[in-house]
């Protein structure tokens, strides 16, 4: 066996060595097939065969070469710009290879050719120009990842005594956030939420979800009393909504043991789910105007007080949730879907109700909805109070 002496004068053998060599060339060989197959256009080169097999077997020249121009065009659909230069590269060499073997005349070869060539430079551009478009929707769908973050938090699945969890899907196609809000959070004042509905749809519904969240935020902290945290996020939205813009919403507090208090601004009664299962919507004893149209009914809204026992559920929720029409236009059920699925886990609740609601509509909303639910375990079973995040908004 043949040696090589290192450096430091010790003897080693060769072969081991080239053996690394080698099983590096081999494996860096199998790195760029395996890229290469991940990216390859396998649907346009079959689309090229299946015209060279035609052309082979009916050897009529003309009639077929022109479909080659396929095999580019259908590249570009799936494939970067290199895949589409690939593949018209293979059309043009196969063209011109079986134009010469049918006898096709220069001239026609030459105008098929060049259209070929056309043909392909025209889908690299098309497909370099839908790659940027990916990457720009790429870059909005991180954008918009953060903004959910910033604007609706994670809530943790214990907040004070309570266990929490939430589900939000939006309906704009792949957005991430849209007109639907909440929050929970601990204050000196007990534990405080809100869940609204927006009126309108896009970028501005999003800005003023964002507008009440802010101003709830603060004022949950700063006011001892549920009204007054209303009465501030009234008079924020007085002087930046429009005439025709409002917020519907439920804002809820815990102030003390066994209360639990509720302002309804016009928004969807929540249901409260006892200790024994029964479900009942918690109806307003005075009817109140959303949020921002207080002038125009002439009335603040009034505040309910609940007993909340141990064992006790409230869910709050969003018309995006109830207005859900399955294919016979039925509205969903969320009283009777919240009696089957009601558990001693919030987040298996949210979880079981949400994948009904789905299925109830065919797998698409067509309004954004979101689901708050929490429960106030007893006492042998308190859970932690932990910051584990609960269930992720914006489940899709």
């Amino acid at each position: 066996m043949s040696q090589a002496r290192d450096l430091g004068g010790d003897y080693r053998p060769v072969r081991p060595f080239r053996d690394r060599v080698a099983g590096a060339w081999a494996s860096a060989r199998r790195r760029v097939a395996a890229h290469w197959a991940a990216g390859a256009p396998l649907l346009p080169v079959l689309l090229v065969c299946v015209v060279v097999l035609g052309d082979i077997v009916d050897g009529t020249g003309m009639i077929w070469l022109p479909l080659l121009a396929a095999g580019p065009a259908l590249a570009a659909t799936t494939n970067g710009s290199r895949g589409v230069l690939g593949i018209g590269f293979i059309a043009v060499t196969l063209g011109a290879t079986l134009g010469i073997r049918d006898g096709v005349p220069g001239r026609e070869l030459a105008a098929v050719l060049s259209a070929l060539m056309a043909v392909t430079l025209a889908s690299g551009l098309a497909s370099a120009l839908r790659g940027r478009r990916e990457r720009v929707l790429a870059a909005v769908r991180s954008v918009a990842e953060t903004a959910q973050h910033a604007l609706l938090k994670p809530v943790p699945a214990t907040v004070g005594p309570f266990q929490v969890a939430v589900r939000y899907s939006a309906a704009a196609a792949e957005a991430r956030i849209g007109g639907d809000l909440y929050a929970l959070i601990p204050t000196p004042h007990g534990v405080r939420l809100i869940v609204g509905d927006v009126r309108g749809k896009g970028l501005p519904a999003v800005g003023t979800a964002a507008l009440v969240l802010g101003v709830f935020r603060e004022a949950a902290h700063d006011e001892p009393d549920l009204l007054a945290v209303v009465e501030r996020i009234e008079r924020s939205l007085a002087r930046n909504l429009g005439h025709d813009d409002f917020v519907t919403a439920i804002v809820a507090g815990y102030p003390q043991a066994g209360r639990l208090e509720v302002v309804n601004c016009g928004h969807t009664p929540p249901l409260l789910v006892r200790a024994s299962g029964d479900v009942t919507p918690v109806e307003p004893d005075l009817p109140s105007p959303p949020l921002g149209l207080r002038a125009l009914a002439g009335h603040a809204p009034g505040l309910q007080a609940l007993p909340f026992a141990d064992g006790d559920q409230l869910l709050l929720y969003t018309d995006g949730v109830t207005e859900a029409r399955d294919h016979g236009r039925a509205f969903y059920p969320l009283a009777e879907g919240l009696e089957r699925h009601v558990s001693h886990d919030p987040s298996r609740t949210l979880g079981a109700l949400h994948d009904e609601l789905l299925a109830h509509v065919g797998g698409r909303l067509h309004d954004d909805a979101a689901l708050l639910l929490i429960r106030k375990p007893g006492a042998g079973s308190m859970a932690p109070t932990v910051h584990a995040p609960a269930s992720e908004a914006g489940c899709r």
